[in-house]
């Protein structure tokens, strides 16, 4: 599972890669690449009305996208396969936000459950939580500390702006508890603090061998202090 995940986010980063030129050739020409996801950049590039010559010379980059997006796809169907022949993974999938990518990680970067014995462990472990400036009485809070490795927190931190940007039925004990973080401290800090809340969320699912419960995570998140972000 990690050699998966190392070789599929090398592959992404180099599909953006082939994308920043191209943009930048469009926009030189005056040219308007309509919006959308990067596996179908390609032919919003080919709609895009670029003159012959730019074509000419992107063809052997838009080549590459194409065997790009092949292989990420292909990268995407391993990951799907893990989800289905493992039951750890596949429960992680249940919480809002969550997807395969986002749940193997998770799984890859605690490997197991048993070596945490609380939540606050894991959250410290994947580099979540704020970094502490103290001195006698007077306790201060930084910014996180992104111990660890940065691939996890980078996608649960996806995963919370996923689940802040669509409010739903799964999310709403989430949503709304995000929410009131954000009036007081903005939606970037709220995301840190969803994210992190997720951490817990997912090493409990784990601990426990549950799936998501909108309802249990309603209750204790109505019982969590806001403050805690």
């Amino acid at each position: 599972m990690r050699a998966q995940l190392l070789v599929r986010p090398t592959l992404v980063r180099t599909r953006s890669k082939y994308i920043s030129p191209i943009g930048s050739l469009a926009r030189r020409e005056g040219c308007r690449i309509a919006t959308g996801g990067s596996n179908n950049f390609g032919a919003r590039v080919e709609a895009a009305g670029l003159p012959e010559h730019v074509m000419a010379v992107i063809a052997p980059l838009l080549e590459s996208l194409r065997m790009l997006n092949r292989q990420i796809g292909e990268a995407d169907a391993e990951l799907e396969k893990v989800v289905r022949e493992g039951e750890v993974v596949r429960r992680l999938c249940t919480a809002p936000g969550v997807g395969p990518v986002t749940a193997t990680t998770f799984a890859a970067a605690i490997d197991d459950a048993t070596r945490f014995g609380a939540a606050k462990q894991v959250r410290s472990y994947l580099g979540l939580v704020p970094r502490e400036y103290s001195s006698g009485e007077r306790q201060r809070r930084g910014r996180i500390s992104k111990a660890g490795g940065s691939r996890a927190r980078t996608l649960l931190v996806e995963a919370a702006w996923a689940l802040l940007r669509r409010r739903n039925s799964k999310n709403e004990a989430l949503y709304g508890w995000a929410m009131k973080i954000a009036a007081r401290r903005g939606r970037a800090r709220a995301c840190v603090a969803l994210a992190r809340k997720l951490a817990g969320i997912l090493y409990a699912m784990w601990r426990d061998g549950t799936e998501f419960d909108p309802l249990a995570v309603g209750r204790r998140v109505a019982e969590a202090p806001a403050a805690a972000a």
